[in-house]
């Protein structure tokens, strides 16, 4: 089909939408024209053979044919070049719909009950008869019936094949998505984005060109399907692009939760004339104990033990997983890394990075244990990149992923690209098969600059990749050199910048080390001090009593600790209020010397809560120290150091990922590195300072922007003087001409 008449067809096609103003707005055109549209292209496909099924129907029926044999039989005589089944049963078609325009609304119903199940439940997703009712209502039903049947929108085989029939409804679906992309999370994937990353995915994929090779590919979070169809249209070709492979034999797998997504993705591949029975509808992450559907929602992974070639997704940004953590959960301590997610949980406000760990669990055996490998391609926003302290659920992900080799690349995108954010986003490259020069490290790409300015602009999509945008960004990727330039824009002039940058994979890895410095506490008796016991706990709940049942006993017991209390600090105001006392056994020893001589013997929290209020720290004081004489940590001075991991160190580390499993192995490794940062970076500042080991923990985090931050120098002082004296000028000479 020529492009001119395939945008002549989405136009008049628009038009027709732009005939629903008023009972619906903009965004919600889409619950109308996407089945519609699928429904016209049924309608036309099965209109020459449509006696032939009916009559073929009755015959069958006579005989005591029923059922899927029946199904089969009515799908080769509705159109004997398809592959997919599909048929129509009812007797309607769009043109006698009109000319019973009374009950129209009925009709049309009846029409879709009479499709072949799979191509009904399409319609079913889509909640049709609902929108039905209201347009017969809006009294639009006609109207917009009789728009599909004008010959200036002929969606006839005749007109378009299969797969110009495709494209053209994705070319709507992109549209209507466009204007209907409100939720948060929910980002529909600008095309040029899929192209990206499909095209990243096939770099260095040789195996993609044999002939009649089989290859899978899958989306857990399908959408309507446009990673999917970008894909095949990629490698097999488009009737007008030769693809890699035309002779590839590719197969399609996905998962969505959303019916409407998952019924616009159905519609895609039913017209494409392509299996639909690969998409699942359903929760990819599972859900505990969901509550039955008749829809057939699948409440768990719709392709347990399948493994694909190749991955794409764009799961949900920032949006929690509270309805799935009860599975999810499970599945991680009862199956571990058996499971999807034995690295471990990120927080439950952003669920991305388990879509990736069961990504990476449906992948094939690397060649070196036999098997054909796999390669993701991911986006995500910026969370995944550095989100989590270390030994938290993200960063050991993060850990699990790099230290077994398998972050190949990391792109960063412009912001404002997708159509409800302006954040920036980031393709994930992730594959268990890296060519020998990749293994080990992995490659950043800056790609913020990469974008022309959209005009007009749709929502917050303001920039979008151009084609040699996109073949810039899998050059730097697939010529995979350290400090590769590109040319970019900055403040509209055009500059070379170094767009690439490869690092080992241990320098994404970290050591947090806890430096501890000693407690140093003077001590005295006074007033003032004394007055702080009141906000003690220990000391407040000597006048209570858990004795409720009894009140004698109750009154007794609160009577009996006021007086201990009044007594304490009697014997305190006895003790010398005014000696300044810098170390705390000599402080101690005066004290029980008090407490003996008024005979009250006290109990250790009572004792604890004495020095706590009449304790101030002071950095003159002498160094308290344990039972064991060892000395006493500062719990508010302590602070935390960043340490790289040392630069001979191999991956995998040898520590589990609770943080605590083989922790001392780890010490071995890394505790003399620790030291030795502690002497040059820390003792010249702070010489009473100490590591806890105990508490050493491992992150992992990929920070890209610090990578590629380019410094600029301020303004001279005289310049920016200059510009403040003029402004101030200016405002003189307009509050002159105002008054």
């Amino acid at each position: 089909m020529q492009n001119t008449q395939h945008q002549n067809l989405v136009g008049f096609i628009w038009n027709i939408a732009n005939k629903l103003r008023g009972p619906y707005r903009p965004p919600q055109y889409r619950r109308v024209m996407l089945p519609l549209i699928v429904l016209r292209r049924f309608d036309l496909v099965l209109a020459e053979n449509k006696q032939k099924v009916l009559n073929e129907k009755k015959r069958l029926e006579d005989k005591g044919i029923t059922g899927a044999a029946l199904q089969k039989s009515l799908s080769r005589v509705a159109a004997k070049d398809r592959k997919q089944e599909l048929f129509n049963t009812s007797g309607f078609t769009f043109e006698k719909l009109l000319g019973d325009a009374p009950n129209i609304a009925g009709n049309l119903i009846a029409y879709i009950q009479g499709f072949s199940p799979r191509a009904r439940d399409i319609f079913d997703k889509f909640e049709f008869e609902a929108e039905i009712a209201k347009l017969d209502e809006a009294n639009r039903l006609f109207l917009i019936i009789k728009e599909f049947c004008s010959p200036d929108i002929d969606l006839s085989p005749q007109r378009l094949s299969n797969l110009q029939m495709g494209y053209l409804f994705e070319e709507l679906v992109r549209k209507f998505n466009e204007q209907a992309n409100e939720e948060a999370g929910d980002h529909f994937t600008p095309r040029e984005v899929i192209r990206l990353m499909v095209q990243l995915l096939f770099v260095g994929e040789e195996d993609i060109y044999a002939k009649q090779i089989y290859r899978s590919v899958y989306d857990p979070t399908a959408g309507t399907g446009g990673m999917l169809s970008e894909s095949e249209k990629f490698i097999c070709g488009d009737g007008v692009h030769t693809g890699l492979n035309p002779e590839a034999n590719i197969e399609l797998f996905g998962q969505e939760y959303n019916p409407e997504s998952y019924a616009i993705c159905c519609s895609d591949l039913l017209i494409k004339d392509e299996p639909i029975n690969n998409l699942i509808y359903g929760d990819t992450l599972g859900i505990k104990d969901a509550k039955n559907k008749t829809n057939g929602f699948v409440a768990h992974d719709g392709h347990q033990d399948k493994k694909f070639h190749y991955m794409l997704s764009n799961p949900p940004f920032g949006v929690e997983w509270k309805p799935e953590e009860d599975f999810v959960r499970e599945e991680y301590k009862e199956q571990g890394f058996s499971g999807r997610f034995g690295a471990g949980l990120p927080r439950i406000n952003d669920g991305a990075l388990l879509f990736l760990q069961h990504m990476i669990s449906k992948m094939h055996n690397p060649p070196k244990l036999g098997g054909d490998g796999s390669k993701i391609a991911i986006v995500f926003n910026g969370s995944p990149l550095f989100t989590g302290d270390a030994g938290s659920g993200e960063s050991n992900i993060r850990r699990w992923i790099i230290e077994r080799d398998m972050l190949d690349a990391v792109v960063g995108l412009p912001d404002q690209m997708f159509y409800n954010t302006g954040i920036y986003t980031y393709v994930w490259i992730v594959t268990n098969k890296k060519p020998a020069h990749r293994q080990g490290k992995v490659q950043l790409i800056d790609g913020t600059r990469h974008f022309i300015k959209m005009n007009p602009s749709l929502g917050n999509k303001r920039n979008e990749l151009s084609d040699d945008h996109i073949k810039e960004l899998v050059r730097l990727y697939a010529e995979y050199e350290h400090d590769a330039e590109s040319e970019v824009l900055v403040d509209g002039k055009a500059e070379r910048r170094i767009c690439s940058k490869i690092f080992d994979n241990r320098g994404f890895g970290f050591l947090k080390m806890t430096v501890e410095r000693p407690l140093r506490l003077n001590f005295q008796v006074s007033a003032e001090r004394i007055a702080r016991l009141d906000a003690q706990s220990a000391f407040k709940n000597l006048a209570s009593s858990k004795k409720r049942k009894d009140d004698a006993a109750y009154r007794a017991e609160i009577e009996e600790g006021r007086k201990m209390q009044a007594a304490i600090k009697v014997a305190l105001d006895r003790m010398d209020g005014e000696t300044l006392y810098r170390n705390r056994r000599a402080f101690e020893d005066v004290l029980n010397t008090g407490m003996k001589k008024a005979k009250i013997k006290l109990e250790a929290p009572i004792r604890k809560a004495i020095l706590a209020a009449l304790s101030e720290r002071d950095p003159k004081a002498d160094i308290c120290f344990d039972a064991k004489g060892d000395p006493e940590p500062d719990p508010e001075i302590r602070d935390t150091e960043l340490v790289p991991l040392p630069s001979d160190i191999s991956l995998p580390l040898p520590l589990g990922y609770d943080s605590e499993t083989g922790h001392d192995n780890l010490l071995a490794l890394v505790q003399a590195h620790c030291e030795e940062y502690l002497k040059t970076e820390v003792l010249p500042h702070v010489p009473d300072a100490w590591i806890d080991h105990s508490k050493t923990k491992v992150g992992y985090e990929i920070p890209l922007t610090r990578h590629f931050y380019v410094y600029q120098p301020p303004r001279p002082l005289d310049v920016i003087a200059g510009e403040i004296s003029q402004l101030e000028k200016d405002v003189m000479t307009m509050l002159s001409e105002v008054l």
